[in-house]
């Protein structure tokens, strides 16, 4: 029963009201022919009414053939009810359609952001999350710590010690859900309207939609094979507020920002009072050389907010990642984020910071490393062997997708329409560029081709798609 009962002078009976309730749901379609309904024991105790009152309505019900009895089986719909067409005029208004982002859909090929999800240790994992599930009810019952799981916040601040150069303390780190998250905790601690934010052009583009919805003002910023071209924006805007880089590998073109230009970025920051967003989001995965230090390993002046991410390297449905504030804003995000409310899954933390304490994750990240670069391989030979005449694939250092450049009259935003309509998941690399001449190319990942065999067999339908403007009569995905 959706709305309170009415009582009071004036109101009608109340066996009347839930007569009229139910009649109103068998006719709109709510309750279904052969639907059963809750019965007058359930009902009464429900709505804290006398048994009397329920078997009226009912009866009620079942006389005018809405209802029927059918004994320990219960109460029923009648079979030969049928709904009632609802009036055209009390229909809503037509909600536009959206594009989403995530949309809970299966993995499509070429999907970027997925991990090798064939390649999860999911035993492993299942074991030490239902260890913790039978062992921590009282931990998981109370209100959840805003700032994250006390052993989640030791496990992270230990691994970016160890393997990012970061020295910080459990307590400058917030377990949050997303990188949008993060994001929304910064946003809120320390932005306000009309703020300018450089931003990488091309860039992340949930990031750019983020600041533009937060009220920023966006300053587009080239990137070349040196990644962000801080000289053109202390040029654009010396006095910006905010930062947004990908420094390791540059979200989407995978270059890494060069020393010198780090070392300017953190200059002109300390120098303007500024925040640089750190995002480093897989920078794990490099498969030639050694890791590049992360940024915030640099930050003598604390002018670094760090944003790091489970979701690339364990799964994304766990919807965990962490973001690392200096010490003297400590206090101010706590604030805001007790306020905000917006809690990871307790179970989730507390089996991340088991498999990382107890070394599965580094090996983890090892054998991935490994996979990704056989894949990774796989996928460009297959690129090379079918299209070298359409396309040249970019000889990255690392990331979880690579790269392939098209030809400047190529549109690759038809391409990429086409080719979602053939179900597969390729993005147009002009789509993540704001004002600068954007470049003609498809960005595909690779994380999930399993075998030769697949990424032949895949190539092989993204070529097809590709030369379909050549073959109008084979375009229909």
């Amino acid at each position: 029963m959706e709305k309170p009962l009415l009582t009071g002078d004036g109101a009608p009976p109340l066996y009347r009201q839930i007569y009229l309730r139910l009649r109103a749901a068998i006719a709109d379609g709510r309750l279904k022919a052969g639907d059963r309904v809750p019965s007058i024991r359930a009902l009464a105790s429900e709505l804290n009414l006398a048994r009397g009152t329920i078997e009226l309505a009912y009866q009620l019900l079942i006389n005018e053939g809405y209802l029927m009895g059918r004994g320990a089986a219960g109460t029923v719909v009648s079979p030969l009810i049928k709904s009632m067409p609802v009036p055209s005029e009390s229909s809503s208004a037509p909600v536009p359609e959206y594009s989403l982002v995530h949309s809970g859909e299966p993995a499509q090929p070429f999907q970027m952001g997925l991990p090798a999800l064939d390649a999860f240790p999911r035993k492993l994992w299942n074991r030490i999350a239902s260890n913790e599930l039978r062992n921590s009810f009282s931990d998981g019952a109370i209100y959840p710590d805003a700032r994250g799981h006390s052993s989640l916040r030791r496990a992270v601040a230990r691994y970016l010690g160890l393997s990012r150069g970061i020295t910080c303390a459990p307590e400058q780190i917030f377990i949050v859900a997303g990188y949008r998250a993060a994001l929304d905790l910064i946003g809120r601690s320390l932005l306000k309207p009309g703020d300018s934010c450089w931003m990488e052009d091309p860039g992340y583009f949930a990031a750019r939609d983020f600041f533009q919805e937060a009220g920023a003002t966006l300053v587009p910023v080239p990137v070349d094979s040196d990644g962000m071209v801080v000289e053109a924006a202390v040029e654009s805007a010396p006095d910006a507020r905010f930062a947004v880089v990908t420094p390791t590998h540059q979200s989407p073109l995978c270059v890494a920002l060069s020393m010198p230009r780090r070392q300017a970025l953190l200059e002109w920051a300390n120098a303007k009072q500024s925040w640089i967003i750190e995002d480093d989001y897989d920078s794990e995965y490099r498969y030639h050389g050694r890791p590049l230090p992360a940024l915030k390993s640099l930050d003598v002046h604390d002018r670094v907010l760090y944003c790091g991410t489970f979701s690339k390297v364990l799964l994304p449905g766990l919807r965990l990642a962490y973001l690392v504030v200096p010490e003297k804003l400590v206090p101010r995000f706590a604030e805001l984020a007790d306020k905000m409310q917006s809690h990871c899954p307790q179970l989730w933390q507390v089996t991340t910071a088991r498999f990382i304490e107890e070394g599965h994750f580094g090996r983890h990240l090892k054998k991935m490393r490994n996979l990704y670069a056989h894949r990774r391989q796989l996928l460009a030979q297959a690129l090379i062997t079918r299209l070298e005449h359409r396309l040249v694939v970019d000889n990255q250092v690392g990331g979880m997708h690579l790269l392939a450049r098209l030809d400047p009259d190529e549109d690759d935003r038809e391409i990429f329409i086409r080719a979602k309509g053939a179900g597969l998941r390729v993005q147009a690399l002009s789509r993540w560029y704001v004002k600068t001449p954007s470049v003609h190319g498809l960005l595909l990942g690779f994380t999930n081709v399993v075998d030769k065999a697949q990424a032949s067999e895949l190539v092989e339908r993204l070529a097809q798609v590709i030369e379909c403007e050549a073959l109008p009569g084979n375009c229909s995905p």
